[in-house]
């Protein structure tokens, strides 16, 4: 009971940590910018003259409020006089103009959950103070040590016949006295592997054709085999465009004006599906990204890699200081969380309140984007140009960005475009700085950029074996994908408030032996998918009671399929899935429409309702991992959408072409959707359903693509 307890304690403090994080987080980019550029000039102990009263450049002003009482009132929007204000219910605020409603609706936000406000420093110490960080001792931290390889754990014999993997994890079931679950049958692993690395179901004829999965040599062949297939990398592709925030528009379009969009988005989607299965190096793909250009100046194809940070969201406005400061912001918290694992755009008012990065570290990021702009460069050469070189229509456009004139920013204070401090040269983050430091106490020391925009050599230092985190972060998302369970909980996170590893020593020998294998996707997945770990059974009681959550790996996880894996394995079963790699984006919800989802059209501004139904990510802010939500309009959408009612005569048709008996097709049924034969029960059920008439089929067929082993992996 008092072990429960003390869990129970943790884990609340734990969550109250993180919650706390992510609002301040919130705060400092939806709120107190707002607050600076719009309120400031007129409620501040700047201002000659607080109006009405009310001063907000403080938690302590805000919540006391002015002449009309309390300014918000945390928890309860509708009673929130500031709220109103911004609305113009009441008094209209800021008078001149009324705030666009995304951010209005950011307010409301922020005050139902509580208003968080994280601002402890006093009035009069408004300006920006030296930085008090100590980056010597922030290196100190697990995350920013080099990995490196340790020596196995357990005995020699265990070491020499295993995977490495299993040998570190092991190592872990035995001091927490567990044991590992039975090697999974020959088809659940069919299934899972087929679906892992290609993200689709195995055929009927794949199943027919099997040999015997018991043995490592065949079974390691099959997987040689679905990282040779081309849908590989239309299945990882996937994974890579939520972390970049893949889309073809913008969350806001002014009218019929698309200027802004990118219709050509889908040569990015392209190029990533390519790099991954012609296995390129993942240093060379994040160069190529950050910098073609750059790196292959005479090959002028690989510029639409620049996608990366060519296709961001892109404002209204254009050129305005503070619409301008918004889009570096998102180039460093995508570029950071993604590649890094670190909220460096926390530091855009103030030092990181919790890592090891300055407000001088955001600076310098950002002049490395503030040295770079949006470009429409020309698809063919007959298309008619603007005056600075860019297409005058989208549609001929390919969406990267090209070096302007190198510019280092100076510091906004607390996020202010008015307000300015100290120029920053443009550089890398000091805590990831290679060079020695100074002897100086806190003192400042990072890798300044002299060439351009800096973004060559920012992708050199991101790349660098040295880097302690670029590897580690990779390796933890795709043992997340394979596995089911990251090493790294939080994987955008390897800072403080993050979760410490799970397998600290596994996750380092992976991303040791990942940069020594050339930086291989494919090696990486083989390595994970070939370990014991990888080939158990989901299930094993004595692990589901002793470790629920499964942390110690006793067992394999149970994952549910992401919208492309499930749709795709419907086209699948039923036989109509169209091979066409790359292309034009589709909407997947057209029953018509055969591709696969990969290629679905992913819109900022109205995401396909069918996408947003089973938790596709928001395409307008990186996104670490998938949410998982069970509502019951998901199950009403497979019950009565176009798309699966057709999928589901479809199947049926198919199935009564063949002239098969009715036990035969069941089979079939079976197969097809969940690569195993049915069980006698199943069967029986089966059968006596069918026997009330032919039609049944459809009905049968569409029951069974609605049920939830359709969606899930064991």
């Amino acid at each position: 009971m008092l072990r429960f307890v003390l869990v129970s304690l943790l884990v609340t403090w734990k969550i109250g940590v993180v919650f706390a994080a992510d609002s301040d987080e919130f705060f400092e980019r939806k709120i107190r910018p707002v607050l600076v550029e719009h309120c400031y000039s007129c409620h501040s102990q700047e201002a000659q003259k607080s109006e009405g009263g009310l001063r907000v450049d403080s938690r302590e002003a805000l919540n006391r409020g002015g002449e009309s009482g309390s300014a918000i009132s945390p928890g309860a929007p509708e009673k929130s006089l500031l709220l109103a204000a911004l609305k113009y219910e009441s008094l209209e605020m800021p008078p001149k103009n009324r705030l666009p409603d995304d951010i209005v609706l950011d307010f409301e936000k922020w005050i139902s959950e509580g208003a968080h406000d994280p601002r402890e420093e006093s009035i009069a110490n408004a300006e920006p103070v030296e930085s008090k960080i100590d980056f010597e001792k922030g290196r100190t931290f697990w995350s920013f040590q080099t990995p490196c390889r340790h020596e196995l754990p357990g005995s020699s014999s265990l070491v020499d016949d295993c995977n490495p993997i299993d040998a570190w994890v092991r190592a872990e079931l035995g001091k927490n006295s567990l044991d590992p679950a039975p090697r999974a049958n020959q088809l659940v692993l069919l299934r899972r592997v087929t679906y892992d690395i290609t993200g689709l179901p195995p055929t009927v004829e794949q199943i027919a054709g099997l040999g015997s999965l018991d043995s490592s040599l065949e079974y390691a062949k099959l997987v040689d085999e679905l990282l040779a297939a081309p849908r590989f990398g239309e299945h990882w592709a996937r994974m890579w465009l939520d972390i970049m925030r893949y889309g073809e528009d913008q969350a806001h379009i002014v009218g019929s004006d698309t200027s802004l969009c990118f219709p050509n988005s889908y040569l990015y989607r392209d190029w990533v599906i390519q790099a991954f299965n012609s296995n390129m190096p993942y240093d060379e793909f994040v160069r190529l990204q950050l910098a073609a250009d750059i790196v292959t100046p005479d090959n002028p194809d690989d510029d639409v890699a620049l996608g990366f940070i060519g296709l961001g969201p892109k404002y209204y406005r254009r050129n305005a200081p503070e619409v301008m400061a918004d889009e570096w912001e998102d180039r460093i918290d995508v570029l950071s969380r993604g590649l890094l694992g670190l909220t460096v755009a926390c530091a855009r008012c103030h030092d990181h309140k919790y890592d090891p990065v300055g407000t001088e570290d955001y600076y310098a990021l950002a002049g490395v984007f503030a040295s770079t702009e949006m470009y429409n460069r020309p698809l063919k050469a007959d298309a008619e140009l603007k005056d600075n070189g860019q297409t005058k229509n989208e549609k001929d456009a390919l969406h990267i960005v090209r070096d302007i004139e190198s510019q280092n920013l100076a510091i906004m204070i607390r996020g202010d475009v008015n307000r300015r401090g100290p120029t920053v040269p443009r550089g890398f983050l000091t805590v990831l700085d290679q060079s020695p430091l100074s002897t100086e106490p806190h003192s400042l020391h990072r890798a300044e950029f002299q060439q351009g925009s800096g973004r060559m050599e920012l992708a050199n230092q991101i790349v660098s074996p040295n880097n302690p985190l670029t590897a580690r972060v990779f390796v933890n998302r795709v043992w997340a994908r394979l596995i089911g369970r990251p090493l790294v909980s939080t994987p955008s996170n390897f800072g403080s408030l993050g979760d410490l590893p799970s397998h600290p020593e596994l996750l380092d020998d992976l991303a040791v032996r990942f940069v020594q294998n050339g930086w291989s996707l494919k090696w990486l997945c083989r390595e994970i998918v070939t370990s014991a770990t990888y080939q158990q059974s989901s299930i094993n009681l004595q692990a589901a009671e002793l470790d629920p959550e499964n942390r110690w790996l006793a067992r394999m996880n149970r994952k549910r399929l992401q919208v492309e894996q499930w749709r795709d394995g419907v086209l699948v079963a039923i036989g109509k899935l169209d091979s066409q790699i790359g292309g034009p984006s589709i909407d997947p919800s057209d029953p018509e429409v055969r591709r696969r989802t990969i290629y679905s059209e992913a819109s900022r501004l109205k995401l396909n309702s069918m996408l947003a139904l089973f938790d596709y990510p928001d395409p307008n802010t990186h996104a670490e991992r998938r949410a998982q939500t069970i509502t019951a309009t998901q199950k009403l959408f497979a019950m009565n959408s176009p798309f699966m009612v057709q999928s589901s005569r479809n199947l049926a048709s198919t199935l009564s072409a063949k002239k098969l008996t009715i036990r035969q097709t069941i089979d079939q049924l079976f197969l097809r959707l969940f690569a195993r034969y049915p069980s006698p029960d199943e069967d029986k059920v089966a059968l006596e359903f069918l026997d009330f008439g032919g039609e049944n089929l459809e009905q049968l067929a569409h029951a069974l693509m609605m049920s939830n082993e359709m969606m899930f992996l064991d």
